[in-house]
C-alpha cells in the first residue's frame, strides 16, 4: 500500500482528454455522499433547470437553508423521506479534461450488497468520513470492500469540515486513524482531501477557510488521477459472448466471435488458443463497434474476430495466447460476499456460477473462514455465511472455468452466484487461485506409449432416449470392429450400473457422476488402443461436453453420435416396459417423461430411424469415422 500524504494532490500526470473514469462513493450513512455527487453534477452543469427548480421547491418545503442536492441521486420515495441512499444511482457528467460515471452507493449496513454492486467496476472509490464522527465501522467495511474489489485508487474525503471549525488537527487525526487501518489492506494509492460538500469547500474550488491544505480540490484530483496503467494489457483474454454469422446479398458470409476484450491486445495475424478445447488458430480479421474493421482490439473494447480455421466455438469459450493462458480448472478458491437476506450459504450448497460469459453449476465444497471486517480477524471453522458476511470458499464447478486471479485481472477473476430456484443473485466472488490438490498424488508413467500399440484408440459416444436404438447399434458396432481385428469394448449404461456405478441413483447429480465416471473409463480404454463404445442416455449437454473435454485434455479422439429417435416412437417400442411404468408413476425422473433430455447441438453424427436397421446404421458410423 502507498499512502499519499495530505499534499498528494500535486501529482502532475493529467487525465487524458475524453478519458472515462468510473468512480463510486462509499462510507457510513449520513456522511454526505449524495450531497457531494449533487454538487459535482451542479458545478459541472449536468443538471437541467427544471430539476434544480424542483430540488429548490422540495428543500424549501422541508425548511432547509440550502437546496438539498442529494435529491438528484436519491430518487426512491423511501430515500427522499428518510434522507438515505438505498439503491445504487448512476450519474454521468463531464469536464473539458475527462468524462465520469459515478455510482452513489448506500451507507447502511443492510445495503452493503448494493455498495459492492456499484463499486465492482470502479477505477476509484471516494470514501467519505464525517469529520465529527471519525472512522466508523461502516467506513472500515467499505474500505475493506474497496480493497477486496481491487479498486486501485482510494480518495478519502473528510467531509463536514465546517462543523469542526475547519480544524487541521482533526483532519490529521482522521488521516492517521484511517491510514493505520488501511495498512492491513492491499490498496494501490490513498489520497486525503478535507471538504465540506454542503458549502462546496475544496470540492471544485479551493477553500480559503482551509488555507493550510495545499493539495488539489476533489474535482482537480479526479481530473488528473492516472488510470491508464491500471488496465491489464499483458494477458490477452476474449470471452466469447456471441457467435455472428452474417449472410447478406453481397455475398459476405463468414463466422465471427463477439465479446468484450477482458485483457491484453489482439491483432490481426495473432496466434490464439481456444479454451477450454485447446485448439490453436490465427486471427484473420477484427471488427470494432459499428462493424468498423480495425487492426487490433484492446482491453475493455467490444469487438468481433474472425479466425482462420473452422473450430466449434460457443458462448462461454475464451480466446487467449498459446503461451499466456488463464487457469482452466473446476476447483477454485475465492473470497465471497453474501447478498441474500433470506438464505445462508453453507457447505454442499449448489448454485449457478457466472464467470465472464460462462455459466456452470457449482457446489460449495468448503467454507474455509469468515472474515471480521472491523478487525480483519479470520474466524476459522464457520458453517455458513449470512447477509453481508464475507468468507473464503472452495467451489467445484461442473464445467471447467477459465480465469485469472482477481488481483491480476478483475474481469476474468470475478463471478456471481445465482440461486437457480429464485433466480436471485446471492453472492459476488473474487477468485484467488485454483485449488491445489494433494501434491503426493502423481501420474505414474509407463513404458508403453500410444505409438507402441497396434491401433489408435477412440471413443464413440452414443446418446439418445431410452428405446432409441443405441444399444442395438452399439452391439453391432462392437461385433463388426472385432470381426475386423480392431480391439473394441462396449460400455452399456445398464451394465455399468451393475458394478462401477452401482452406488448411484437416478437423480440429476447421480446421473452427472454416472457420465463422468463412464467418460474417465472410456478414456482409459481409448488410451489403450481400443475403440470404446459408450451407450448411455447422457441427457445433459454440459456433461456430454465434459466427457469430450476429458478426452481432449488427453489428446484422444471423441465422437458424439446422436441417435435421434422421436419420443413417441421410443414409447411405441418400449423394449423394457420403462415408459409404461413411468407413465403410471412407478418410475420417477425418467428421461423424456418427467426429466428433460437436452438434444445435442453439435453432434459429430446424427442418426434417425430412416437410416435403417442397426447393421446399416453401424456401417454408416464406421464409414463416417474411417474405422
Amino acid at each position: 500500500m502507498n499512502a499519499v500524504p495530505v499534499t498528494a494532490g500535486d501529482i502532475q500526470t493529467p487525465g487524458a482528454a475524453g478519458e472515462l473514469l468510473r468512480l463510486a462513493t462509499a462510507g457510513s450513512v449520513d456522511d454526505g455522499k449524495s450531497t457531494l455527487i449533487g454538487l459535482l453534477l451542479y458545478d459541472a452543469k449536468s443538471i437541467f433547470s427544471d430539476q434544480l427548480e424542483s430540488i429548490e421547491r422540495t428543500s424549501a418545503a422541508r425548511g432547509d437553508e440550502f437546496a438539498d442536492l442529494a435529491l438528484l441521486t436519491d430518487g426512491l420515495r423511501a430515500e427522499r423521506e428518510q434522507r438515505i441512499t438505498i439503491d445504487v444511482a448512476y450519474r454521468y457528467f463531464s469536464t473539458p479534461r475527462r468524462k465520469f460515471i459515478i455510482a452513489d452507493t448506500p451507507g447502511h449496513v443492510q445495503y452493503t450488497r448494493n455498495m459492492v454492486t456499484g463499486a465492482s467496476t470502479a477505477d476509484l472509490a471516494i470514501i467519505l468520513i464525517d469529520a465529527r464522527k471519525g472512522v466508523l465501522e461502516q467506513t472500515r467495511r467499505h474500505a475493506f470492500l474497496a480493497s477486496l474489489l481491487g479498486i486501485p485508487h482510494l480518495t478519502v474525503c473528510v467531509n463536514k469540515m465546517d462543523l469542526v471549525d475547519f480544524s487541521e488537527r482533526r483532519f490529521a487525526e482522521i488521516c492517521a486513524e484511517f491510514t493505520d487501518f488501511a495498512s492491513k489492506l492491499t490498496v494501490g494509492e490513498i489520497t486525503f482531501i478535507p471538504i465540506s460538500a454542503l458549502r462546496g469547500d475544496n470540492v471544485v474550488d479551493a477553500s480559503p477557510a482551509m488555507a493550510w491544505y495545499s493539495g488539489r480540490t476533489l474535482l482537480g484530483h479526479l481530473e488528473n488521477v492516472h488510470i491508464a496503467s491500471d488496465r491489464n494489457l499483458i494477458d490477452a483474454r476474449l470471452p466469447v459472448q456471441f457467435v455472428i454469422r452474417p449472410q447478406r446479398g453481397d455475398g459476405a458470409d463468414h463466422r465471427a466471435y463477439a465479446g468484450t476484450v477482458a485483457g491484453g491486445v489482439f491483432a490481426r495475424g495473432d496466434e490464439v488458443v481456444v479454451l477450454p478445447g485447446g485448439f490453436t488458430t490465427t486471427i484473420t480479421g477484427i471488427w470494432g463497434p459499428g462493424g468498423t474493421e480495425v487492426d487490433e482490439a484492446f482491453a475493455s473494447m467490444a469487438c468481433s474476430v474472425e479466425l482462420a480455421d473452422d473450430i466449434d466455438i460457443v458462448r462461454g469459450d475464451m480466446l487467449a495466447r498459446p503461451n499466456n493462458r488463464p487457469y482452466v480448472a473446476r476447483d477454485i478458491d475465492a473470497m465471497v460476499c453474501w447478498f441474500s437476506a433470506d438464505t445462508t450459504l453453507a457447505e454442499r450448497s449448489r448454485y449457478l456460477l457466472m464467470a465472464g460469459t460462462r455459466a456452470s453449476r457449482a457446489e460449495v465444497t468448503g467454507v474455509n473462514y469468515r472474515l471480521d471486517v472491523n478487525t480483519l480477524h479470520r474466524e476459522t471453522g464457520p458453517t455458513s455465511l449470512a447477509l453481508n458476511e464475507i468468507g473464503r470458499l472452495t467451489l467445484h464447478t461442473q464445467q471447467p472455468v477459465m480465469f485469472d486471479s482477481y488481483r491480476r485481472n478483475r474481469e476474468t477473476g470475478s463471478f456471481i452466484l445465482i440461486d437457480e430456484t429464485t433466480n436471485e443473485t446471492v453472492a459476488a466472488g473474487m477468485i484467488t487461485a485454483p485449488v491445489s490438490h494433494d501434491s503426493h498424488i502423481v501420474w505414474q508413467a509407463t513404458k508403453v506409449s500410444r505409438e507402441h500399440r497396434p491401433y489408435p484408440g477412440v471413443t464413440i459416444w452414443l446418446t439418445g432416449l431410452s428405446g432409441s436404438g443405441k444399444s442395438a447399434l452399439a452391439t453391432e458396432l462392437e461385433r463388426r470392429l472385432v470381426a475386423k481385428g480392431r480391439p473394441a469394448y462396449l460400455m452399456d449404461g445398464d451394465n455399468l450400473r451393475h458394478g462401477l456405478n452401482s452406488d448411484l441413483g437416478f437423480g440429476d447429480d447421480d446421473r452427472r457422476e454416472n457420465i463422468r465416471r463412464t467418460a474417465e473409463v472410456a478414456a482409459l480404454f481409448a488410451d489403450s488402443g481400443s475403440v470404446a463404445i459408450v451407450s448411455l442416455i447422457s441427457p445433459f449437454a454440459d456433461e456430454r461436453t465434459r466427457a469430450r473435454e476429458i478426452h481432449a485434455e488427453r489428446g484422444l479422439p471423441f465422437y458424439e453420435i446422436f441417435v435421434d429417435t422421436p419420443l413417441d416412437e421410443c414409447e411405441r417400442r418400449d423394449p423394457k416396459g420403462l415408459y409404461a411404468r413411468a407413465r403410471r408413476g412407478e418410475i420417477g425422473q425418467f428421461t423424456g417423461i418427467d426429466s428433460p433430455y437436452e438434444r445435442p447441438e453439435h453432434a459429430d453424427l446424427v442418426l434417425t430411424p430412416s437410416d435403417g436397421a442397426p447393421a446399416e446404421a453401424a456401417e454408416t458410423v464406421l464409414r463416417n469415422l474411417g474405422l
